[in-house]
């Protein structure tokens, strides 16, 4: 009978989402390299170019891969003969475990969690409580799976009570074109059929935990053993999805996604509930086992694993942009996808500040800071450590600031602005009306966009703590012309040419 200790679990718990902040997945490097060496798409391949160099920095400089550190995902299969020496709950344990690795003084992590969520949705300050799974299993040890979950791509979470009669695939297929990029792909889909609602949605999570390994599931399928309906499943999705030409961060390219995961479970007959689920380019995630000898022992990944990408800006292709005479005529002169380098003084701003600035408006109250011919960066950066002006400052989901968008424009004189992912109908015609622009930074470099920033203050909002309002200065920040001044939008423009040019897609209608 293992004993398996209070400090043990929590210490295990506190090392792994530390190693899971800025340790890739092995498995997941090396495919999205494979990808990388067959992308088409210069735009597509310049995005994984930087997601690897970011990963690689990361890994060397121990720092978060993505501004947004994530909700902590715990599964916990516990053995039916353990006994634990602790005076805390498993919850707690897990807390604390959690608690510590986000408040770490060499590598503090973003605290996301907010309490209290239809309500005051106030900040925990330490990104607990944590979500936990468990399942009691036979044996005598506990094996743990630590997953960070970024709220871009768990906001694109869908599900669906199927009838029985309906393709799995085909409502996929009509799915993913209805996620945008704000998931940040290339990706992995975690899907799971069957049982009822809520377990289809857990089997999806869980599915996500799985290594990379559909390489191996062709090769088991090209020497011509005999494949289970689950294993065709995802040979066909993936084929499938990577057919929309949607592509890294949705500019459209090869590969949507490295991997299909399906988990399933039996179910009503009446019944066909399908989830999914998809993982984002910081796909985190880490497996141990405890016997009760001591706290897991983690074993770093070689830098020799990581693909040989570095990513530069090319200054010969790249326009630079001075941020500090920035006028309308210059924003009205950028065209759809061209690749700027900002210099000079931006603002940034969230949801909440986005909110609060509208409230003040409506008031009539003059607001803390001008926007006139600025252009603003929706981002919630890490605190900094050491010599860093900030942490890992990566772009946030630019669809959730659609609804202030033509407000910003209007009222405040904002000109331009950067974020992640395409833009709604209703922000492109906002852009469009008034001459401006919104620019892409690449989902999942945040640590390489971070080195771009030289200095950074809070200017307002400060209780808002990361969504505060910052002035960054920032010095050959990259960026993608993603719509310009006349509504046109590489996020519907490039998926539909990369699609045309495979053209091998029988997506069902809807």
């Amino acid at each position: 009978m293992a004993v398996i200790r209070e400090q043990d679990l929590v210490e295990s718990i506190a090392d792994a989402f530390q190693y899971i902040s800025y340790f890739h997945p092995v498995d997941y490097v090396r495919a999205l390299g494979a990808a990388w060496e067959r992308e088409q798409s210069p735009a597509a391949r310049d995005a994984i170019a930087q997601i690897l160099t970011n990963s690689r920095l990361c890994a060397e400089g121990h720092r978060p891969i993505c501004q947004d550190t994530g909700i902590a995902v715990v599964f916990l299969k516990v053995g039916m003969d353990v006994r634990w020496d602790a005076t805390m709950s498993v919850q707690q344990m897990v807390d604390e475990g959690v608690r510590r690795a986000y408040l770490h003084p060499d590598n503090k992590l973003r605290a996301s969690v907010l309490l209290d969520p239809a309500g005051a949705r106030r900040n925990s300050r330490d990104n607990t409580p944590a979500v936990v799974h468990y399942e009691i299993v036979p044996g005598d040890g506990v094996e743990v799976i630590c997953a960070a979950k970024g709220g871009g791509s768990e906001n694109k979470a869908r599900m669906a009570m199927l009838n029985p009669s309906d393709s799995i695939a085909d409502w996929v297929l009509r799915t993913v074109p209805t996620l945008g990029a704000g998931w940040c792909p290339p990706g992995i889909l975690g899907i799971g059929i069957g049982g009822t609602p809520e377990k289809a949605a857990l089997m999806a999570k869980e599915a996500l935990m799985a290594p990379v390994d559909i390489q191996d599931l062709r090769d088991k399928a090209a020497g011509g053993a005999a494949l289970s309906r689950v294993e065709e499943l995802r040979l066909e999705l993936l084929d499938k999805v990577n057919a929309l030409g949607i592509g890294a961060q949705g500019l459209g390219g090869l590969t949507t996604v490295l991997d299909v995961k399906i988990r399933d479970y039996p179910t009503h007959a009446a019944s066909l509930p399908v989830a999914l689920i998809p993982n984002c380019a910081a796909t985190r995630h880490l497996h141990f086992h405890l016997d009760g000898s001591g706290p897991a022992h983690l074993e770093p990944p070689r830098l020799e694993d990581w693909p040989a990408v570095t990513w530069q800006p090319d200054a010969e292709v790249a326009r630079r942009v001075d941020l500090d005479h920035l006028t309308r005529e210059e924003v009205a002169s950028w065209t759809p996808g061209q690749v700027l380098l900002l210099n000079g003084r931006m603002l940034t701003g969230r949801d909440a500040a986005h909110k609060r600035i509208q409230e003040m408006i409506h008031r009539g109250d003059p607001l803390p800071v001008d926007f006139a011919n600025r252009v603003i960066y929706y981002v919630g950066p890490v605190d900094p450590v050491r010599e860093e002006a900030v942490g890992p400052a990566g772009p946030t989901t630019a669809t959730r600031m659609d609804r202030f968008t033509r407000m910003m424009l209007e009222q405040t004189g904002l000109i331009a602005m950067v974020g992640k992912g395409e833009r709604g109908p209703a922000a492109i015609d906002a852009i469009r009306e008034n001459r401006s622009a919104y620019l892409m930074a690449v989902g999942g470099a945040a640590y390489l966009v971070s080195k771009a920033i030289r200095s950074a203050r809070v200017i307002a909002f400060e209780d808002l703590g990361m969504e505060a309002i910052y002035e960054f200065e920032v010095r050959d920040m990259p960026v993608t012309v993603a719509v310009d001044a006349e509504g046109t939008s590489v996020h519907e423009t490039g998926p539909k040419e990369w699609r045309a040019r495979i053209g091998r897609i029988p997506v069902a209608a809807a």
